[in-house]
This record gives C-alpha cells, structure tokens and sequence, in this order.
C-alpha cells in the first residue's frame, strides 16, 4: 500500500471530505484535505461543493476571455492519423483517443479563465493548469458505483442535429466500444455492473452555442467495505477508457508512440469524498501553463471509420470555455 492509499483510507475511515488527483499515468497520486488542498493553491468546485470561494474576486469578465488559439502544425497531425490507422488496421487497437496541444493567445489569465468557465467539475492547480470538465468518471451512492462515458458529439446549431448523432456509425461504433471498456474495469471491482441508459442525450454549453453529447450511465455493486481499499480499486481502473480506449494496454503503448508530448494531468482523474459518496471526473477541458504559454490540450476518438478532416475539426472545436 503506497503513501496515497493510505492516507485516502484514513480520510474515509473518518469520514473525512477530500479531493483526489492523479495524472494519466498514475505517477502523480495525491490527496488533500479541503483545508490542506488550498495551503497548497488547489481549489475546486464540484457542483458546488469545493473550496474556490477563497480564491480572490474575479479580475476580468467572460467578455474579455478570447482565447485565440494557434492551431498546432496539421502535418503533426496527419503524422500521428497515420500511425493510429495503421496500428487500426493491424488490430492492435479498435479505438484511440488521439490528443494534441494548441498554443492560445490571450490575455486573460488562467485564475480569470477558471472563475469565468462553467462545469460541474472545475479544478485550479497551482497556477499550473486548469479544469473545466463535463465528463463525470465515477461517482458512489449506497455502496453502488456509476460511471457515465461520454462519446459522441455535434454541434446544436447543425440541422437535426441530434438525429444526426444518433444515427452517425462511426460515433455509435465509438460509443459502443467505449461503454464495452467501462463495464470490463468496473466489472473488476464490482459485482452485477449493468448498463441503466444507453447513449441518451446531453446538452453541453459551448461559449454562447450548445453541444450536444451522447453519454451512457452504468452501475455496479461496491463490496462492502469499498471505502478500506477505495484508492487501491480506482487505481484499478485508470487510465480512464473514455480518454485511451481499446484494448487500453495496447492502446496506451501507441498513444505514447503517436503524441509528440507527455499528458500528464490531463486525461487523468480528480475527485472528492463529501463525507458520504464520491464524485469524480475525467481531466478534460484542460489548459495548462507552459512557461507563460497556456496550451489548451484536446483530442477525439480514432476508428477505422475516422476521416482525418473531421478529426481534425473536432479537435479544434473542443477548444472552447463554457462561460457562465
């Protein structure tokens, strides 16, 4: 048992409110305390429960966030297409999430993008990077575990849009291996994982536009004494499927030959005890701090049915901050 697990044990052992954070990896392994994660400038906001209230009013408002991103070289892109596809085509993976970073040119700051951005899942860490995410990873409630994969999206202003998500193959093949993936981890640490509602349709706030997403809730029954080795059965299941994808082994090994630098928080885990159940998400919807350059990192899902235009205009259409 490392240092992580054990102190994630005391803190549920005493019923004890904590947030936990870990990079794509799992090298990077940390728990706070709300109080501790602040003396360490970590702030927080999980649909409304967390620590920003701390952080010093707001110093710019949503109209003065232009991000103004600098599209990353596309040749790098296609370099990396190509290698996902022939490793496609090999059948050594049957989707990977592919990812790269854009440089953006703004003035705002990362404290003035995280107080202005609106998401259920808000992370502020050390001035180092920032999280707005959508995707819940894995929540408890009653000894039960949920997670709630998130594949497939269009924007809301495309006529019948939703019809068209809904009837679009390669984001339905997607979606499905994903929801595959999810119940196999969970399947490890819990008993009688089902799915409850398939590929249902969420609206997400895209600036002042709408996307729409497909997402699938799964649930499965915790053992009962989830809360003694609760850091040690999430380990389990990282990296989260949704942000590598299938079969995860192999496809992390590609993924680590395709992209031309390390994730390292990004696309990985963080989450909080409130005293009684876990709410957690995915560490996407991610700008970092590069030596004053901030980055906005983000990526789609590559399958045999991909095009590299569209994954390469999905890429850059998930550079956005949802303002409130």
């Amino acid at each position: 048992m490392n240092d992580f697990e054990k102190k994630v044990r005391h803190f549920l052992k005493n019923d004890q409110p904590f947030i936990f954070i870990i990079d794509f990896q799992k090298s990077e392994q940390l728990a706070y305390s709300f109080q501790e994660a602040a003396a360490q400038d970590i702030y927080f906001n999980i649909k409304g429960n967390g620590n920003d209230r701390q952080l010093q009013p707001l110093t710019a408002t949503a109209t003065s966030i232009d991000l103004r991103p600098e599209p990353f070289n596309k040749d790098a892109y296609i370099k990396a297409f190509h290698t996902v596809q022939n490793e496609l085509k090999n059948g050594n993976s049957f989707l990977l999430n592919l990812t790269f970073s854009t440089p953006l040119h703004t003035k705002a700051s990362l404290k003035q993008i995280y107080q202005n951005a609106s998401a259920p899942y808000k992370l502020w860490f050390k001035d180092k990077f920032i999280v707005f995410s959508p995707e819940c990873y894995i929540k408890t409630k009653d000894d039960s575990i949920f997670s709630y994969p998130m594949k497939g999206t269009i924007n809301n202003d495309v006529p019948d849009a939703e019809a068209q998500l809904l009837s679009n193959k390669k984001e339905l093949y997607e979606h499905n291996t994903i929801v595959d993936l999810i119940r196999n981890d969970l399947s490890m640490i819990a008993k009688n994982v089902k799915v409850n509602k398939f590929r249902y349709v969420e609206k997400i706030k895209k600036g002042t536009q709408e996307l729409l997403q497909t997402s699938t809730e799964i649930q499965g029954n915790l053992p009962k004494d989830w809360k003694y080795n609760f850091a040690a059965l999430l380990l389990k299941t990282l990296p989260a499927g949704s942000i590598s994808g299938a079969p995860k082994k192999k496809t992390i090994e590609i993924i680590e030959h395709a992209e031309t630098t390390p994730r390292g928080f990004y696309t990985g885990v963080f989450g909080i005890f409130d005293g009684k159940d876990i709410d957690s998400a995915v560490s996407i919807r991610f700008i970092e701090n590069n030596d004053g350059q901030l980055i906005y990192r983000s990526g789609g899902g590559i399958t045999h049915l991909s095009t590299l235009e569209e994954e390469y205009q999905e890429l850059l259409e998930k550079i956005y901050v949802p303002i409130i």
